[in-house]
């Protein structure tokens, strides 16, 4: 299927590992130029080389050293790339933390990175997308956002307030091209989630392997595939949703959290 990507230009927030650096090569392996954005040029270096692998070349990617979990970072952004087609907000951190342990700024640095980093660039880009007549915003939050873990219930919160900026954020887009939605993936292989599920771990020094079984049967996850989600999954469906063929999915929170999500709303 052609997602009618070509010539369009996506900034992904997060994009230098895991689930961003899958949705940049996704794009950009539809055609569009992707822009990434991480703090070490080390690491952009490396996701840069990584696109351009998987297009053989072919791909437009410019990489932006920008910490766009605050405001200093966004503004360097917006000079560097002033105008974008497709805003993906995946920047986001995580940690298990008991919720009697929490304190105001374990609390305010979450909010900081997951959520004000998105509505920071929200509040730039989505503008010029509305006078263009074009342009698409996704949240990658959580199934996190709907089911809050009680050892990251401050993560949860998070999550949830991703879905409360992009529902209201559509309500701006009536009668215009734009479209804003989220993304719920579940427990996903990504970088950092390794020494995340050593980190719930009973045992000392648990394998990579070890860590992942005991978490998937110790949060009894009724997942539909039996290991953590693939990154590339997330990427095939904001791909689609990137897209001009979605253009009557607005405003919706679409799961890919491999049936963990009891509910059917």
């Amino acid at each position: 299927m052609n997602l009618q990507l070509a010539g369009k230009t996506a900034l992904i927030s997060g994009s230098t590992s895991g689930i961003g650096l899958a949705i940049a090569t996704a794009l950009a392996g539809e055609g569009a130029g992707v822009i990434i954005a991480g703090r070490g040029k080390e690491k952009l270096r490396r996701a840069r080389d990584s696109i351009q692998l998987s297009s053989h070349g072919k791909a437009q990617v410019i990489d932006v050293a920008a910490d766009l979990g605050t405001v200093e970072g966004v503004e360097t952004m917006i000079n560097s790339v002033p105008v974008v087609d497709i805003l993906v907000n995946n920047l986001g951190i995580y940690e298990t933390k008991s919720f009697f342990e929490l304190h105001d700024s374990d609390w305010t640095r979450l909010f900081e990175i997951n959520v004000m980093s998105g509505v920071r660039l929200a509040r730039y880009y989505l503008r010029g997308m509305l006078e263009r007549n074009f342009g698409r915003v996704i949240f990658i939050s959580s199934e996190s956002g709907i089911m809050t873990p009680p050892e990251m219930i401050h993560y949860g919160f998070t999550k949830s307030a991703q879905l409360a900026v992009a529902r209201g954020l559509a309500e701006l887009t009536k009668g215009t091209k734009v479209t804003v939605n989220s993304i719920l993936p579940g427990p996903t292989l990504s970088e950092g989630i390794v020494d995340f599920l050593r980190s719930m771990s009973s045992k000392a020094e648990p394998t990579a392997d070890e860590a992942e079984k005991e978490f998937l049967k110790s949060t009894d996850l009724r997942l539909s595939c039996s290991d953590l989600i693939d990154p590339d999954e997330i990427a095939n469906l904001t791909a689609f949703i990137a897209s001009p063929l979605s253009s009557a999915t607005n405003g919706a929170a679409l799961r890919a959290e491999g049936g963990l999500v009891r509910s059917i709303y």
